[in-house]
């Protein structure tokens, strides 16, 4: 799937990775593809997807096409690629960071959907789903409490590690809804098998739009009783 993408110089198509790897290169050090690839993994991971060395290299092409990064091989062992910003891929990346709409973090949480979906799940199944869950935000949790212990000494990553604090928070907080989640199944599956004992069935359409007219509804009182 094609990511959106926000306009660089020329009106020049640049994907929210291509953004990602043109501000992981406006230090100005010049970096390849495998330290790029190690600075997302370090740190980027945490609060936004990490891209395959594949689309890195993809992006570091097309932003190279584009004037926005320049490259060169290095003489050494592995005859790495290097590549540095240009004047105009930071002039680009800081029009970027300073004027571009933010868009909301869109969700995708598979285990709450699982969840959500419950009535099909077999006995136990979600319960072993949320304790995998917990155990990967604790994993996730334990590895940011890692990197933002090693960020402290260097002021240059103040703000990269304002990002892990904000991620050391979230996973410590989705860790501690996972596991009242698993409290809180007794009380759900005895309330649906009491519903399934009385054949009681899904709500059809009809009442799904009964319900959202009355909310329509609910939402027009409020606004007319607010004051003027």
């Amino acid at each position: 799937m094609t990511e959106p993408a926000d306009s660089g110089p020329g009106g020049v198509n640049v994907s929210p990775t291509g953004w990602a790897l043109l501000g992981l290169l406006s230090s100005g050090d010049e970096l390849s593809g495998y330290d790029i690839k190690k600075w997302i993994n370090w740190a980027i991971r945490y609060f936004y997807s990490s891209p395959a060395y594949s689309q890195i290299y993809s992006e570091l092409k097309r932003l190279e096409r584009h004037g926005m990064v320049s490259s060169r091989v290095d003489d050494g062992v592995r005859n790495r690629r290097m590549y540095k910003i240009t004047p105009e891929g930071l002039a680009a990346v800081t029009r970027w960071a300073n004027d571009e709409p933010v868009e909301p973090p869109a969700l995708k949480h598979n285990p709450v959907l699982r969840v959500m979906l419950g009535h099909l799940a077999e006995p136990g199944r979600l319960r072993e789903i949320l304790t995998a869950h917990a155990d990967y935000a604790e994993q996730m949790y334990q590895s940011v409490a890692r990197e933002v212990r090693w960020t402290a000494d260097q002021p240059a990553w103040a703000y990269a590690r304002l990002a892990l604090r904000w991620s050391e928070q979230y996973y410590a907080s989705e860790h501690e809804r996972a596991l009242q989640m698993i409290k809180d199944l007794d009380a759900v599956e005895e309330t649906f098998g009491e519903s399934a004992q009385q054949e009681v069935q899904f709500p059809v359409r009809e009442y799904w739009y009964e319900v959202e007219r009355r909310m329509v509804a609910e939402d027009d009182a409020d606004g007319s009783a607010a004051p003027g």
